[in-house]
């Protein structure tokens, strides 16, 4: 075990956390909100399968492997990075408020929205799978291979002033989501 992985352990005890470890993988199971908000990294391959939130509102990196299957939200929002590979899973919102680029391999299939307010690069590879809204506030350009899988609306401020299901140049009967993916394979939003 990694000294990381052993500091990690002794907060979650501390916290009084309960946490299951099956091999390299610690997987925290408390049944309501975990808040570890004086932690500022993770282990690689921890798991959070807790009842609640997960806040981790002063961790400034995030490990590979790191998987979100909670039955909340998510709150890092002092991260200004995500690794390739980073799952989010949970029954809740995404909050990324200070994420300025996204790898690919990042995935959402969370129930709620993802915000993403401060991003202005996203790597082909990335797709939204999640139930609510994606908020891309400062987003500039959409490369080709970017996909909105989600069940909400797309909020593109920066490349059309709102979301994209309200934007004038949708047309009638045509899916806006449809819309925009093909629009995005044709690289009209790439810059």
């Amino acid at each position: 075990m990694t000294r990381e992985e052993e500091e990690f352990i002794k907060l979650l005890d501390d916290n009084e956390y309960s946490y299951e470890i099956q091999g390299d993988k610690i997987i925290v199971t408390y049944g309501g909100f975990v808040s570890l908000d004086s932690h500022t990294s993770l282990p690689p391959g921890v798991e959070f399968r807790s009842g609640g939130d997960v806040y981790l509102d002063y961790l400034t990196s995030l490990s590979p492997g790191v998987e979100f299957n909670n039955k909340r939200s998510v709150w890092l929002n002092s991260l200004t990075s995500l690794s390739p590979g980073v799952k989010f899973n949970n029954r809740g919102n995404v909050w990324l408020n200070y994420v300025t680029s996204l790898p690919p391999g990042v995935e959402f299939n969370n129930e709620g929205s993802v915000r993403l307010r401060a991003l202005t690069s996203l790597s082909p590879g990335v797709e939204f799978r999640n139930v609510g809204n994606v908020y891309l506030n400062y987003l500039t350009s959409l490369p080709p291979g970017v996909e909105f899988n989600n069940e909400g609306s797309v909020l593109l401020n920066s490349l059309i002033g709102g979301l994209f299901n309200e934007w004038n140049g949708n047309i009638e009967g045509i899916d806006s989501k449809r819309l925009l993916n093909f629009m995005i394979s044709k690289g009209v939003f790439e810059r």
